[in-house]
């Protein structure tokens, strides 16, 4: 067994564990994931059970836990993302691909898994879920809501976990490591585990979007979680390949329980079954899912109370946001339009008087636009990250956004790189205009302003540019059809230099998706409606035309996702 560290998101350095046996590894790798307030010394059993199967073992102690001395997070969805950066670090490391990993992870570490399954659409073997924290039997009433309360007045509450080794695990060997063992932390904060719930609770609902082999373990006797919530999330996973156990009478804690040794002979079993099964396609299947449930919402398929109060919020916004100056964008332009959005990202409340100013505060403030603000940041850093990969190549940077709006971010960038060359397309007229206004007032000279269509596969050929850097930001999401989007996608292979990087946005999940089609107009001055796509359907539609997803964002709320992509085969022009 050997440690070492590896570099996390934001510069976190975090502790971690690999167990390996050259002589008996088969090149495949499994990694482990703690349960919440433990660490991954404890999985050192399961560990060397997997090494004499033949597999090469890793994991690492989540911040605040083990020998991870980065302060705990306080959002679930860092750990989230902390997970895809070390099977991104074991990757390069080992020079391995997604394919050759399974993920066996326990409690909270299951949720981590099934939530990293979903939101970045992983291409790995399999996954095996041990007694997953969907949700929590928090036994106290009210608990979450007085959390979600108290978090207001003390963001970094800490709570203390209820939770004795005498209801994890019936051997008494192992009640007496844990509660001996001093690298176990007992708090959590409060932020992290609200956002857990939060989190698990979109996951449960939405798991017919994972396709990865699965493997949902139960505790019979499990006084910490709620085995309804995993039997919810198994009956709803579309994954070609799933299986259930439920252990009669065990605690939480399976993998210290007694018997623990035919639990994993199962869990061996389905590793070996996931490494050789073929991978099916199932993006067609999950197009059907999806549609189906645009479907649901443009027909208007909803309770009463809800069509009732769409209908008072049409009106209101009718006779009232003209008070507003981003709903009176909206309303003139379409809520999706890039002056609209433009509106957003300034994020600055203005309208007519006080009252104007404090409907725009609360429009500005819907989650929806919050993670479109969130969305531009983390394209800002995907946007950084391609620019200096070229530059090390000692290439010229030239990036175009093929449906920009007025792009005022790509205005700020061209600032500050003046050697960079960039385009900005799109075929809205209003916002060509107020790009082109906003440049001639900045005196900017390497960004211009093209009238095209994404769509048009011809818009992309006989050009006079010739980028190595491509964003598609905020407009597949707006348009149901693969069709369309094939187009572009296909265009810009074409058109893309030779291991050139793109930059796309998607949409897999979002709260407000039905109130958004009964309430509020589009471009085109019709509903807004919008089918979300999984972003295991995104990326399988690049994939297709030969792009390899490099890096992925996801915000908090897990709505919007940024990808950076490679060209990795040659569609270009010759």
């Amino acid at each position: 067994m050997k440690t070492g560290q590896f570099t996390a998101s934001e510069g976190n350095i975090l502790f971690y564990r690999v167990w390996d046996t050259d002589a008996q590894s088969n090149g495949k790798i499994v990694v482990l994931l703690h349960r919440g307030h433990e660490h991954s010394e404890r999985l050192s059993a399961v560990a060397e059970v997997l090494v004499q199967a033949g597999y090469s073992v890793y994991a690492f102690d989540n911040r605040g836990h083990g020998h991870s001395k980065t302060a705990a997070c306080y959002e679930f969805m860092q750990m989230v993302r902390d997970l895809d950066t070390f099977v991104q670090f074991i990757c390069k490391e080992t020079h391995k691909n997604q394919n050759d990993i399974f993920i066996l992870a326990n409690s909270v570490g299951a949720v981590i898994a099934a939530t990293w399954v979903h939101d970045y659409a992983p291409q790995i073997a399999g996954m095996a879920l041990l007694a997953p924290a969907f949700k929590i039997k928090l036994y106290v009433p009210l608990a979450k809501p007085a959390l979600d309360l108290a978090i207001r007045f003390k963001p970094k509450l800490e709570v203390k976990s209820y939770v004795k080794a005498r209801f994890l695990t019936h051997n008494r060997a192992e009640q007496e490591r844990y509660n001996n063992d001093k690298l176990i932390n007992p708090s959590i904060p409060a932020r992290q585990l609200t956002t857990l719930l939060d989190t698990a609770q979109r996951i449960i609902q939405d798991a017919y979007l994972i396709v990865a082999p699965t493997l949902v373990i139960s505790a019979g006797q499990d006084y910490v979680v709620d085995n309804a919530a995993q039997l919810q999330f198994y009956e709803t996973l579309s994954s070609p390949l799933k299986k259930h156990l439920i252990l009669d009478g065990f605690y939480h804690g399976i993998l210290y329980e007694h018997g623990a040794d035919k639990v994993m002979n199962s869990i061996l079993e389905f590793i070996q079954i996931c490494f050789k099964a073929p991978v099916l396609q199932m993006r067609d299947n999950l197009v059907v899912l999806t549609q189906w449930e645009r479907n649901q919402i443009a027909g208007g398929k909803t309770s009463l109370t809800r069509k009732l109060s769409y209908q008072a919020q049409r009106y209101m916004m009718q006779r009232l946001g003209f008070l507003s100056d981003g709903m009176q964008v909206g309303l003139k332009y379409g809520f999706d339009s890039g002056v609209a959005l433009d509106h957003i990202y300034k994020n600055k409340p203005s309208g007519l008087g006080i009252i104007g100013r404090a409907i725009d505060k609360q429009y500005l403030n819907a989650i929806g636009w919050r993670g479109i603000r969130q969305r531009k940041v983390h394209l800002q850093q995907m946007l950084k990250e391609a620019i200096l990969q070229l530059q090390i190549q000692g290439k010229e940077v030239s990036i175009v956004d093929i449906a920009g709006g007025p792009a005022r971010y790509l205005m700020e960038l061209a600032q500050a790189l003046p050697d960079i060359q960039i385009q900005v397309r799109d075929y809205q007229e209003q916002n060509l205009a107020e790009g082109r206004t906003l440049v001639r007032q900045l005196n900017l000279t390497n960004i211009n302003y093209l009238a095209a269509d994404a769509f048009d596969y011809a818009s992309y050929q006989n050009q006079t540019i010739r980028p190595n850097i491509v964003i598609v930001s905020g407009v597949f999401e707006l348009f149901s059809s693969n069709n369309l989007i094939k187009k572009a996608i296909e265009g810009i292979a074409y058109w893309l230099q030779p291991n050139g990087y793109v930059i796309y946005t998607g949409q897999p999940w979002h709260p407000q998706l039905e109130q958004i089609a009964q309430v509020l107009g589009n471009h085109q001055k019709q509903r807004w409606i919008m089918r979300r796509r999984s972003q295991y359907e995104l990326d399988s539609l690049f994939s297709d035309y030969g792009f390899k997803k490099l890096q992925m964002q996801i915000d908090n709320w897990g709505i919007f996702t940024v990808s950076l992509a490679q060209l990795t085969t040659d569609n270009s022009i010759k």
